[in-house]
């Protein structure tokens, strides 16, 4: 999810898959009062809500940015038959880990 669409997501629903983890952080003066902003004029969203939501688009927009290096394997053929080589950059670790993570973090079932 981007950031320009949070705001419409926040006028419908979701049910997103919770981890059984919490996790505390002290905001700066004005970032807790930008969520304070955001909750008020969306009161049918939860606080928690709109800190995970931006963080979720936060994360998305950090992994796009993730520079794609090009590694020493073909890994395919585009359409004209040029080979495009492995992605050797930070994008593969990043998406391995969390991959690792969710894993362990997913509740059981």
């Amino acid at each position: 999810m981007k950031i320009r669409d949070l705001l419409e997501h926040w006028e419908g629903t979701r049910q997103p898959q919770l981890t059984a983890e919490t996790y505390a952080i002290h905001l700066p003066v004005e970032y807790a009062a930008r969520v304070h902003a955001l909750a008020e004029m969306y009161p049918a969203v939860a606080e928690e809500d709109i800190l995970r939501d931006l963080l979720a688009a936060a994360l998305a927009e950090l992994e796009a940015a993730m520079p794609y290096q090009a590694g020493t394997r073909v890994a395919r053929e585009d359409e004209f038959g040029d080979p495009v080589y492995e992605d050797a950059g930070p994008t593969p670790r990043f998406l391995a880990l969390t991959r690792k993570h969710k894993e362990r973090l997913a509740p059981p079932g």
